[in-house]
């Protein structure tokens, strides 16, 4: 139920990227004009009616995909331009599916702090666009953050994400674990490849949402 968001992410999606990318979304629940939005838009989706957590909806959504590659991101990104060039040359650089690419996060309370909004209210988009490259982190080893890239393979084989962690606090460190054991080094977070994130916004809007204890069940796991 973030449908103002969501329009701004697959609309930058549509807007700034480079290649024909396969959008897919899973609609939990969906009762504010989101199902009628995908459907509308023909976008591809999987449907829940109610809210089965991020982990297991992520894991449905993945069973509609055509394409080797696999990019999760929140319903609450904005994508900047050239978004999927740079992570196109990013894998013609690597010789196997053992990685794990991550994106760089704008935003008043992120990686890199740049105000151009906390909401879709009072989103300035032509802000963004005319400053985010003059805006910069570094290319670092050892990111679990969204959006991320990983091989569909690879995905398979750890078995995506750890439903138990539903409705998701702890799931990227566990994924990442699982990708370690797999064989998998290369968890890089990439300066070129921005997004601008609202930052929690279902948690943010909803104070009495129920979390999951990740942190421990992490902890027990491994």
């Amino acid at each position: 139920n973030n449908l103002n968001y969501l329009k701004i992410t697959c609309e930058s999606i549509k807007k700034n990227s480079r290649l024909n990318n396969e959008i897919i979304i899973h609609v939990n629940d969906g009762t504010d004009g989101t199902l009628d939005f995908v459907k509308d838009n023909n976008f591809k989706f999987t449907y829940s009616k109610k809210n089965i957590g991020l982990c297991s909806s992520i894991n449905k959504a993945v069973k509609s995909c055509t394409i080797d590659y696999l990019l999760y991101t929140h319903d609450d990104m904005y994508f900047l331009p050239d978004w999927d060039l740079i992570l196109k040359k990013e894998l013609l650089n690597l010789q196997n599916n053992k990685f794990f690419l991550s994106g760089i996060m704008m935003g008043p309370d992120s990686h890199i702090s740049f105000d151009c909004g906390k909401s879709f209210e009072d989103f300035d988009e032509v802000k963004l666009l005319n400053n985010y490259k003059s805006y910069n982190l570094y290319d670092y080893q050892g990111s679990h953050w969204a959006p991320h890239l990983i091989h569909k393979e690879t995905w398979d084989k750890v078995g995506g994400l750890s439903e138990e962690f539903d409705p998701g606090i702890g799931s990227d460190p566990d994924l990442n674990m699982k990708l370690w054991n797999q064989g998998v080094r290369i968890f890089k977070g990439i300066n070129n490849f921005k997004v601008y994130h609202f930052g929690s916004i279902t948690t943010r809007k909803n104070k009495k949402i129920i979390q999951n204890k990740g942190d421990q069940t992490f902890l027990k796991k491994w």
